[in-house]
């Protein structure tokens, strides 16, 4: 079956693929919302590390324990969550697109969706960038930095999930 897609001119390729999400379109969402759990679960685990971190001794046995389980935590459950939910929302997307058309990504709701999740990722970043800071022991911000920016993935997440459930402004 590969080879016979691989082998179709690419406008024929992307509406087998497009076919497939539409008629897969309840398994993507659904794997979407199990990487979006994943995803937060660790946005949200990683801020209260760094906490924690900062009333580590550096070169303490603490200091090094926290860096291996932030390495961790990014590296094995963060990064690949948020690819996965990157892709099943682009699936879905595609899927929509191939339902509705490509307005839906004009409404409020979905624009408003997109910032937050362009925030999201920009947290995320930062987080990643805060961790290799950690690592070199060049963190410079404070345990009362760290609790207040707990909260950033949760009310971006709040926003995210409002937005798709009520589709406000919606015409």
């Amino acid at each position: 079956m590969w080879r016979r897609m691989v082998s179709m001119p690419p406008s024929r390729r992307s509406r087998r693929v497009t076919d497939f999400l539409v008629a897969h379109f309840n398994l993507v969402r659904g794997l979407h919302i199990l990487s979006v759990i994943a995803f937060m679960a660790g946005m949200l685990y990683l801020p209260r590390l760094f906490v924690y971190h900062t009333q580590a001794e550096p070169g303490s046995r603490m200091d090094e324990t926290f860096k291996v389980m932030e390495r961790r935590l990014l590296r094995g459950i963060i990064n690949p969550a948020s690819i996965a939910t990157a892709l099943f929302g682009v699936g879905l997307i595609l899927a929509d697109a191939q339902m509705r058309g490509w307005s839906f990504l004009l409404e409020p709701w979905m624009a408003t969706k997109l910032v937050a999740l362009v925030g999201l990722y920009g947290f995320h970043g930062f987080l990643s960038a805060s961790r290799k800071k950690f690592e070199k022991g060049q963190n410079t911000r404070p345990e009362k930095f760290w609790r207040m920016v707990n909260e950033i993935p949760f009310v971006l997440a709040i926003v995210i999930v409002v937005s798709v459930t009520t589709k406000f402004l919606n015409h």
